[in-house]
């Protein structure tokens, strides 16, 4: 199945260089991959994993290996991000 896959701030470096201006791919994944799953692959550090959003819906850490997405979900991920 087909998911979009969001990557914001200085996550976008992770991305394939083609996909960096747009901040995102289309993913297609296995239905029973977790959420954690499908991150793993990106080499993010954990500690910048912080902000995860399913169709806008906050995703806590403690829920990233039991949540699935549905065909056409949205996975967005922003860093922390520091500001003043």
């Amino acid at each position: 199945m087909k998911i979009t896959f969001k990557l914001f701030a200085t996550l976008t470096d992770y991305l394939p260089p083609d996909a960096r201006r747009s901040n995102q791919i289309e993913l297609d994944i296995d239905p029973s991959a977790s959420v954690q799953q499908i991150i793993e692959p990106y080499g993010m550090p954990p500690k910048l994993v912080h902000l995860v959003l399913v169709n806008g819906k906050y995703i806590a850490p403690e829920q990233r290996l039991s949540t699935t997405l549905n065909d056409g979900d949205v996975l967005a991920i922003w860093p922390p991000i520091a500001g003043g």
